[in-house]
């Protein structure tokens, strides 16, 4: 308990017990103004309500409430406290005294409650308005206006709207003028909430921002549906630069809204669905109080993670990967959390499988996550050889490993990429899923595989690269304008990749239902007016389809789909036959042969096309 909370505690239970005694004092008074009332009577009642009142409004939280917030609930908190108190109080006077003071009672009930409440809701207008009779109120206003003053439009007048309005109305740290509302809901408009005008529909937005001038958006709609949501922010993004967005609506539901916690409008909010969330008891239930490893833990997925992770209370965390700089920085921001979890620090690279067996005998974990990989496209047409090592192999070292040491579970995190593959770093993943598939058929691990789309914010994404060509001015580059991309954000992929251990019976691969597909193109020009340009100010060029790129990627091939989910927004695709000699034939002779053997035999191995099997692998592998 900290000092300002037994002070703040100190001084309401003062305040409540001179307000108590005083109700008693006046009711005895004013029914019997020449009669010397402190008597026995008085004494105990007095006592009795003082002690009941207390214990009630403890037992009601009473004082813990932020009074500066309060509201309905609060004041049938007071009345609850102050009737069940009183009522006590009459309780032990019959009693005691074998008698009731009916009309006293009811006059210290009233004036009980008229005090308590006023106390309380005069500390609410003081922290909001201070001393001042008027409080500050906001007007619309369409003339004498400076360019340069923030004049604010709130997009719904509906909870979060009104605490909004009264946080910035009474913030230091707000500057500026609210201008009103806007809302679809028609009853509230032309009339006037938290002393703010409902100025109309979100329909109506250009026309309000032309009107009144406006500078300035903040979305305050947690609740509204994420397609509505994204044509909001696409109209108000059209009207003014400044748009903003209020936190999610747990932080609404807790009372935490202030003006300091409107953020930016991200690329996230117009991805145009609601974030997947997945079954957090089952993956804590699998991972607290076990030893857990990532590879590639230093990567922007392998990271987040290691952050999902630790949430969950492993009693050990081996972060592997190749980088030390990476390994580092992720293990000084794990140590940031308040945790009891063990964090080791394993300098490895996949590709060394001596070390990879001698990591995981030493530390037996219970789940492996499999992040090391590489996975940019054009460079890995450029080198497969690198590819086949790092993804082929890399992945059959640790999830051998993992079989050799008895581990519980292992998930490979894939790509979409994987599915009908024309390039190197798709065809390489895909042959990483086959590894797995294929020792889950004779390990008693259960070995997984999950597929991603792109993630969102992760190192190679497009997001950071559109973000450095608006910075640097333009243009925007975009291989064309019709190619499309599924799309998740990196909490998102981490979460799947730890519900997918959760689920892993043996050889599955997980997809999580993504929505549509995005438009590359549309998320540059998005991104442009996030940035506050417009396109004329920061140009998009097409560059053309590079090298092993695909217009479009699929989540399934047409083997592999399983329609039915095996959770809500996740489903397992079904697995393909394939022959493992082939597989092995890539791992023993990939160093021999030429780059351009080596592209097509990957390709068609990760394809399945080896119909006439001998006649391909002594064309290609000579052998």
């Amino acid at each position: 308990m900290t000092t300002a909370y037994r002070k703040r505690l100190f001084l309401l239970i003062t305040i409540d017990s001179i307000i108590v005694s005083f109700s008693i004092y006046m009711s005895h008074f004013f029914l019997n103004p020449y009669v010397a009332v402190f008597d026995n009577v008085m004494i105990v009642l007095s006592l009795a309500l003082l002690f009941s009142h207390h214990l009630f409004s403890s037992v009601f939280g009473m004082y813990k409430k932020k009074w500066r917030y309060a509201s309905t609930e609060e004041l049938i908190g007071i009345i609850a406290v102050v009737t069940l108190s009183l009522l006590s109080a009459t309780f032990i006077q019959f009693l005691v005294f074998g008698m009731i003071y009916q009309r006293a009672l009811l006059i210290t009930w009233m004036l009980h409650i008229l005090l308590i409440g006023g106390v309380r809701f005069a500390w609410q207008y003081y922290k909001n308005y201070g001393l001042t009779l008027n409080p500050k109120r906001k007007k619309a206003k369409s003339v004498n206006f400076d360019p340069d003053h923030q004049r604010t439009l709130i997009v719904g007048a509906g909870s979060a709207g009104r605490m909004l309005a009264r946080q910035m109305n009474t913030s230091n740290e707000f500057e500026g003028d609210i201008i009103g509302f806007v809302d679809d809901d028609f009853t509230m408009h032309h009339l006037t909430i938290a002393g703010l005008p409902v100025l109309g529909s979100t329909n109506e937005i250009q026309n309000i921002v032309d009107r009144y001038h406006v500078n300035h958006i903040v979305m305050a709609m947690p609740s509204v549906e994420h397609d509505r949501l994204k044509e909001i922010i696409q109209m108000a993004k059209n009207a003014v630069k400044n748009v903003q967005i209020l936190p999610m609506i747990e932080d609404i539901a807790l009372g935490n809204v202030s003006v300091s916690q409107i953020r930016d409008v991200q690329i996230e909010d117009l991805l145009g669905r609601e974030p997947v969330e997945l079954d957090i008891d089952s993956i804590e239930t699998e991972v607290k109080d076990r030893t857990v490893m990532v590879t590639g833990a230093g990567g922007s997925i392998g990271s987040e993670i290691c952050r999902q992770l630790v949430k969950f209370g492993p009693e050990r965390l081996v972060l592997l990967g190749h980088g030390e700089n990476s390994i580092y920085t992720i293990q000084m921001d794990l140590k940031q959390y308040d945790i009891d979890t063990e964090l080791v620090t394993v300098i490895a690279d996949v590709q060394d499988r001596e070390r990879i067996f001698q990591v995981v005998q030493d530390y037996t974990p219970s789940y492996i996550y499999h992040a090391a990989a590489h996975k940019h496209v054009p460079l890995m047409e450029a080198n497969p050889k690198e590819a086949v090592k790092n993804n082929v192999i890399g992945t059959k070292n640790v999830a051998e490993a993992a079989h050799h040491a008895g581990v519980k579970a292992f998930v490979l995190v894939s790509t979409d990429k994987a599915v009908n593959p024309p390039n190197v770093m798709g065809a390489t993943k895909r042959i990483a899923e086959m590894v797995v598939q294929n020792l889950s058929r004779k390990s008693n691990t259960k070995f997984a595989a999950v597929r991603f789309g792109n993630v969102l914010g992760s190192r190679g994404s497009v997001i950071p690269l559109f973000k450095k060509q608006i910075a640097a001015g333009g243009p925007v580059t975009v291989t064309h304008p019709d190619m499309t991309r599924y799309f998740m954000t990196i909490p998102e992929a981490s979460r799947l990749v730890l519900q997918a251990g959760a689920l892993a019976r043996g050889g599955e691969v997980f997809v999580l239902d993504m929505g549509e597909p995005v438009k590359i193109v549309d998320l540059a020009k998005n991104l442009i007016h996030l940035s506050g340009f417009t396109e004329e100010q920061i140009p998009i060029h097409f560059s053309g389809i590079r090298p092993g790129e695909k217009m479009y990627e699929e989540l399934l091939s047409e083997k592999e789909v399983n329609k039915k989910p095996v959770f809500p927004k996740i489903f397992i695709g079904k697995t393909v036959e394939f022959d493992y000699q082939l597989i092995q034939y890539l791992v023993d002779y990939h160093s021999e042969i030429s780059v351009d053997d080596l592209k097509e035999y990957a390709i068609n191995l990760a394809n399945n096309r080896f119909e006439t099997k001998k006649d391909v692998v002594r064309k290609v592998l000579k052998v």
